[in-house]
């Protein structure tokens, strides 16, 4: 860091089609075909490199959501949008310098498949691709890929170590001069600087080599959200980025502290993992105006899709029997296991709260577990400024409430605020995701000696 030059914020853009309210595509302002409209999402990454974000990043499930269908035909969010790894390649070629992130499940793809995705895109983009590495919350995946249940919450997270491992060796495939491309003497690569995978392992048995040459970041970031004891493992060993949901300093410090502690044993030093929750950010001309807008977006909220809400982070409990404004069923979760950290937040904080059914999903609608802020341009970078200096984060994934509104108020407001104080870049500083993040290329396995301090 240079003498003089304060902390600085990372920050994400994480899109839902519309936004990341439940009922955003209510909203008169919200792009409502925003899932099958390419356009929606060049103007989002268009707006967000405008603004100077480091990334964009898209979640995705390989499977529509499964419930009440009444209640789901009031929620369209994850039933019919685009494939994220190809939306991202069409979003390179209109954008320069933003990192572009993508969620790929473990579970249900193969590694070779992925790593020849990731490569590809990140070839494409120039050096600013990356993956959100995920085991699949949603159980009906398992339906589209010849499976009758979903595996174990371990078991996934053995198959995805081994899964990223494999990833990480066929990025290896190609030395960074394999291809030296002459004419003269015919010799479009030097065999010796091909490599062969052999991977034979538990879950996969993988040859190798990637028939996709070395990318400016020889491998994309990986990106990663667990917050369970194992998925916090997974994290230390494998991450780069992470979001997990933080609503606290001070435990956003302990989580950040128990990360790091993790890392020295997989040889990995704490400053290679950047720090990242959720941030839905509601921006208004002051307060008051902000309290307003978020109001209006819960008012928008169905009882069903409340229910529905609920239904799908409480292992897919049936809560349509059940009056909104009646107290919380609790008893129906006797004897049961509520899986998943969200679902146990929600469980616990209506119970410390006596919350009725709507109190509940209403609580957890406006940002599914991530944290809400809403307020002016100088409260919210009040707040953003107040964790970063605590050294709780290194950064946001900000989660517009709706879009492509929510985005432009966070550009056009809060963003030259940030800049404004220091904290915040009033250009990009590098020419990759890796480089912006102040993330080290990664130095390939079969490189050794002078020749791996030369890459």
């Amino acid at each position: 860091m240079n003498a003089g030059k304060r902390k600085q914020l990372k920050l994400g853009a994480f899109f839902h089609p519309t936004g990341n309210h439940v009922a955003a595509w209510l909203h008169p302002e919200a792009q409502i075909d925003a899932g099958m409209n390419f356009e929606h999402y060049a103007d989002l990454a268009r707006t967000a490199e405008r603004a100077k974000f480091d990334l964009v990043f898209l979640a995705d499930s390989s499977a529509t959501r499964d419930g009440n269908l009444n209640a789901l035909s009031r929620w369209p969010q994850y039933m019919a949008y685009f494939e994220p790894t190809t939306l991202l390649s069409g979003l390179a070629a209109v954008t320069k310098h933003i990192g572009l992130v993508a969620t790929a499940t473990t579970t249900y793809n193969e590694p070779y498949n992925i790593a020849r995705r990731f490569a590809s895109l990140d070839l494409m983009s120039h050096g600013r691709a990356g993956w959100n590495v995920v085991t699949s919350s949603n159980v009906s995946e398992a339906y589209n890929f010849n499976k009758d249940e979903h595996l174990n919450h371990d078991d996934r997270y053995e198959r995805a170590l081994e899964f990223v491992e494999v990833c990480w060796g066929l990025w290896d495939t190609w030395d960074d001069d394999a291809f030296v491309r002459d004419r003269a003497s015919s010799t479009y690569f030097v065999p010796e600087r091909l490599h062969h995978l052999n991977h034979k392992g538990k879950h996969f048995s993988v040859r190798g080599p990637l028939n996709v040459a070395p990318s400016p970041q020889r491998r994309p970031i990986l990106a990663q959200a667990g917050a369970s004891e194992v998925g916090r493992e997974f994290a230390a060993r494998i991450a780069e980025l992470i979001f997990t949901p933080l609503h606290t300093i001070a435990e956003a410090k302990a989580f950040g502290a128990d990360i790091r502690s993790r890392m020295a044993k997989y040889g990995r030093n704490p400053n290679d993992v950047k720090i990242m929750p959720g941030l839905n950010a509601i921006v208004g001309r002051t307060d008051e105006e902000a309290r307003e807008k978020f109001q209006e977006l819960q008012e928008l909220i169905h009882p069903d899709v409340g229910r529905q809400l609920l239904s799908t982070e409480l292992n897919g409990v049936d809560l349509s029997p059940y009056p909104v404004d009646e107290p919380f069923p609790f008893h129906i979760f006797e004897g049961k296991q509520i899986i998943g950290s969200s679902g146990q937040r929600i469980y616990d904080k209506a119970k410390k709260e006596n919350q009725t059914l709507r109190q509940a999903y209403m609580a957890y609608a406006g940002a599914r577990g991530q944290r809400t802020l809403m307020g002016s341009p100088k409260t919210i970078a009040d707040e953003m400024e107040e964790w970063l200096m605590a050294d709780a984060v290194d950064g946001f994934l900000v989660q517009p409430s709706h879009l492509p509104t929510g985005l432009d108020e966070f550009a056009d407001l809060v963003v030259p605020e940030l800049v404004r104080r220091g904290i915040f870049r009033s250009d990009y500083e590098g020419s990759t995701v890796r480089e912006n993040l102040g993330l080290q290329r990664p130095v390939s396995r079969y490189r050794t000696g002078a020749s791996a301090k030369a890459v």
